[in-house]
């Protein structure tokens, strides 16, 4: 009795970590309109299989967590971000064996991004650019926005000065427009502030062109580098 109360012990602990692990990628990796694919990639471990998460993503859904559609994941707001803190702070959470870069910089990101935020997720608000604060009302207060998540991402991730324009509108999230976000960022390219670069995302993801801009001038831009210190 005693050994099948512990196995079940332990497979609900190792479930509880799969979600964890699940929201804390989807999260790193923007949080809204992932591809599952993507996700999934990151997730498994050696000898693992696509359909070793698919419970994870069920159960999520059904808490509320997550939205899945056929290709897509996304976090749902406040809910995602609740779960991901309250598994993070979890003493019973624990990796189960050694982790890459990619998830230590995730971890770091995370915990940056809660002390901005003064760990005031579960009351409504939610880490630095994501659902839940106020909406960006003025120009300059989209600069120093804008900025500091370049400066952020370029700086956790290593960019080398050229910061994914989708990454900085993900990062933002719906504190603005698309429509503004493309008006503000191309304003702040002709006050020279930022360098709106061609060519294409890492992967070529429809996804992510699309969250880069694209002028009727200029055609596809992709990458920002700032040129003012």
């Amino acid at each position: 009795m005693s050994n099948d109360v512990d196995a079940k012990t332990d497979t609900d602990i190792e479930a509880k970590a799969k979600q964890v692990r699940l929201l804390l990628y989807l999260w790193d990796l923007g949080g809204s309109d992932v591809k599952r694919g993507e996700l999934t990639k990151r997730l498994k471990r050696k000898k693992e299989t696509a359909a070793d998460y698919q419970n994870s993503y069920q159960q999520l859904e059904e808490n509320g967590a997550i939205a899945v559609s056929r290709y897509k994941v996304s976090l749902v707001q406040p809910k995602g971000l609740q779960m991901l803190q309250a598994g993070l702070k979890s003493e019973a959470f624990e990796f189960e064996s050694q982790i890459g870069a990619r998830t230590a910089n995730a971890l770091l990101k995370w915990i940056r991004e809660q002390a901005m935020s003064a760990g005031t997720v579960g009351d409504g608000a939610v880490a630095a650019g994501k659902t839940g604060e106020s909406a960006i009302a003025s120009y300059d207060q989209f600069k120093q926005v804008a900025l500091d998540v370049y400066d952020q991402l370029n700086r956790d991730y290593n960019l080398d000065d050229l910061v994914p324009i989708y990454r900085i509108r993900r990062t933002i999230g719906d504190r603005v427009s698309r429509s503004q976000f493309n008006d503000w960022m191309l304003e702040m390219q002709a006050n020279d502030i930022l360098q709106l670069q061609g060519g294409s995302v890492e992967d070529s993801a429809p996804d992510k062109i699309e969250d880069s801009i694209t002028t009727e001038l200029d055609g596809l831009r992709c990458y920002a580098r700032r040129l003012t210190s």
